[in-house]
C-alpha cells in the first residue's frame, strides 16, 4: 500500500465494536490503514439505536450511505452468519455442503447487490464467539476455569474445526457459552480472550476469518 488509506469496518453491536479496537485496530493500522469503525442502525419508529442486524433493506441502505463518503478507500463488515436476515442476497439459495461454501455465497452475493470495488463483505463463521473458541486455553485461564477451556476444545474438536461448531439456536457458540458458564460477559471476557490469543493464532484457527485479512492486506 503506497499511502495510508481509509478502511471502515461497519459492525453489528458492542462486543464486535471492542475486538476491533482492542484486536484488530493495530493489526489493520500495520498493514498501513487509516482505521474507523461503527455499529449499525436499528431504527425503530421513535429512535435510532444501534447493535443488530434487522434486514437486508435497512443494512444496504447504510452500507450505500457509507460508500457515499469520497474519503473511504475500503468498507468491509463483522457481522454473525448465524442469524443474518433471512432476506439478504444469497440466503435463499445457499448451497448445501460446507459452512464455508455457503457464507462465502452469501458474501458474494451481497458483493454483487452493493456493486463497489470498495465494499468487502465478511460474515463471521458462524458468529464471534466462535473467535472466543479459538481462545478457549485464554478463557479458560482468564476465568480461572480449565473445565470450561476443556469443554470448548472438545466441542471444537467434535465440529472438526471452531468455525463449524454450527448455528442452530441451541447450539450456536454464543449459546453454548451462555449454558457453560452462567455469568459470562459477551462483551468483557470474549474480547480479552481473543486479544491474549492474538491475530496470528486466530488465522490458523479459523480459515475463513484468515481468508478476510488477508484480502484485506491484498487491497
Amino acid at each position: 500500500m503506497a499511502e495510508r488509506q481509509r478502511l471502515h469496518l461497519l459492525v453489528e453491536g458492542q462486543t464486535e465494536a471492542t475486538v476491533v479496537r482492542e484486536v484488530l485496530l493495530g493489526y489493520l493500522q500495520r498493514l498501513g490503514w487509516t482505521v474507523t469503525w461503527s455499529v449499525v442502525r436499528t431504527q425503530t419508529t421513535s429512535a435510532t439505536h444501534r447493535g443488530g442486524v434487522s434486514s437486508w433493506p435497512r443494512l444496504h441502505r447504510e452500507i450505500k450511505e457509507l460508500l457515499g463518503q469520497k474519503s473511504l478507500d475500503l468498507l468491509t463488515t463483522l457481522f454473525d452468519f448465524y442469524g443474518f436476515p433471512e432476506d439478504a442476497p444469497g440466503m435463499n439459495n445457499r448451497p448445501g455442503g460446507s459452512a464455508r461454501g455457503a457464507v462465502e455465497h452469501v458474501e458474494k452475493a451481497m458483493d454483487e447487490a452493493i456493486c463497489d470495488r470498495r465494499f468487502l463483505p465478511h460474515l463471521v463463521l458462524h458468529e464471534l464467539e466462535t473467535w472466543v473458541f479459538a481462545a478457549a486455553d485464554q478463557l479458560g485461564e482468564l476465568r480461572g476455569d480449565e473445565t470450561l477451556a476443556a469443554q470448548l476444545r472438545q466441542d471444537s474438536a467434535d465440529a472438526d474445526g471452531v468455525e463449524l461448531v454450527n448455528d442452530g439456536p441451541k447450539t450456536a457458540p454464543s449459546k453454548r457459552l451462555a449454558r457453560y458458564c452462567a455469568d459470562y460477559l459477551k462483551t468483557v471476557d470474549g474480547p480479552l480472550a481473543i486479544a491474549d490469543l492474538g491475530i496470528d493464532r486466530l488465522k490458523d484457527r479459523c480459515p475463513h476469518f484468515a481468508a478476510w485479512l488477508d484480502e484485506i492486506e491484498r487491497r
